[in-house]
């Protein structure tokens, strides 16, 4: 009951009282009718003294709830930095239970195994160990269940449609999204060029020495797509090479991250609903006559019937696939950008 239907409640019985003791005073004057009317007037004052109790304690109440919203924000906004710094995170990590089933897993993490994120939740990581390795690893995931110490696992993984690779996995138990234990927290590495550079007998370094910079480091890409899954796989490719993206799902708010800031080089897929990719180019030329600017632009599509010369004609500097290899992807960017 909310302070509004207390005060009607209030009222009512308040009115039946008062009509009850009218017609008290109003007949002869008995003393059982002066006693009613005596104990009517003290419930009157007694109900009055409940009300104001229960209207401090509404007041109470409602300052608490107040705080406990203000807290419950301030919570969801700082597990949404820590969540983001998780998602985007240049290293590998994963989040899977005793059985090696996916619970929670990053764009780089995914990347490595060339799997869209959305797709790895609720699969088992060891599908993608090699099958001589499977009993042990899952024994190892176990052990390291109750082991409070980082543990390192050295295994052979095999991604989707890649040539297996040699993995450093660092993990240690800790708590699902939920809060619940049970849960191991993995950390992953591709450390085969570390392991060539390696002397025999020698354990692998995580840093080889005098490796050379990223050549894509810093270049910032703007990636306009309607479908999440290819916003999620582009943005995961992309940021394995250094690659800052910046993800919309619309030709309007394409042109309104255009009016913030200017990027290095544009993918926009062809075919979207509303404006396609040809209202885009046509925009963003007319954006770059305006502001003397020269953006490379590039056109994505998933049709294997599309036009590559009615893109190129349209204003596009280059056409690629979907389907085509990260290597493909990669290889154009840095050609656009003029850091081949």
């Amino acid at each position: 009951m909310n302070q509004e239907e207390l005060n009607y409640s209030f009222e009512k019985i308040r009115q039946q009282i008062e009509a009850l003791s009218s017609y008290i005073m109003q007949s002869p004057m008995q003393p059982q009718a002066i006693a009613a009317l005596k104990t009517l007037t003290a419930s009157i004052e007694n109900l009055e003294f409940l009300k104001e109790e229960m209207q401090a304690s509404l007041e109470v109440m409602k300052v608490l709830e107040e705080e406990l919203l203000q807290q419950n924000e301030s919570i969801i906004a700082e597990r949404k930095v820590y969540y983001d710094l998780f998602k985007f995170a240049p290293n590998g990590y994963l989040v899977t239970n005793a059985d090696g089933i996916i619970l929670e897993i990053n764009y780089t993490a995914a990347a490595l195994l060339n799997v869209l994120p959305s797709l790895l939740i609720g699969k088992s990581l060891i599908n993608f160990v090699s099958q001589e390795e499977h009993l042990l690893f899952l024994a190892k995931l176990k052990e390291s269940l109750n082991i409070k110490s980082v543990q390192e696992l050295e295994v052979s993984i095999c991604p989707r449609d890649r040539q297996a690779f040699d993995a450093l996995l660092l993990v240690k138990p800790g708590r699902e999204t939920s809060g619940a234990l049970g849960a191991l927290q993995i950390c992953l590495h591709d450390i085969t060029k570390y392991k060539q550079l390696a002397a025999p007998g020698q354990m692998p370094r995580l840093i080889a020495p005098m490796e050379q910079p990223n050549g894509l480091d810093g270049l910032r890409v703007l990636f306009v797509d309607d479908e999440a899954d290819t916003r999620e796989l582009i943005t995961a490719v992309l940021m394995q090479h250094g690659v800052i993206v910046t993800t919309v799902a619309s030709v309007t708010e394409a042109l309104s991250e255009l009016e913030r800031s200017r990027p290095d080089v544009i993918i926009s897929d062809i075919r979207m609903p509303d404006e396609d990719g040809y209202a885009l180019i046509r925009k963003i030329k007319a954006l770059e006559a305006e502001k003397g600017w020269q953006i490379p632009t590039a056109a994505l599509t998933a049709y294997l019937a599309e036009d590559r010369a009615k893109a190129l004609k349209a204003g596009f500097q280059s056409h690629l696939h979907k389907l085509a290899e990260p290597t493909e992807l990669i290889a154009m960017v840095a050609r656009l950008s003029g850091r081949a």
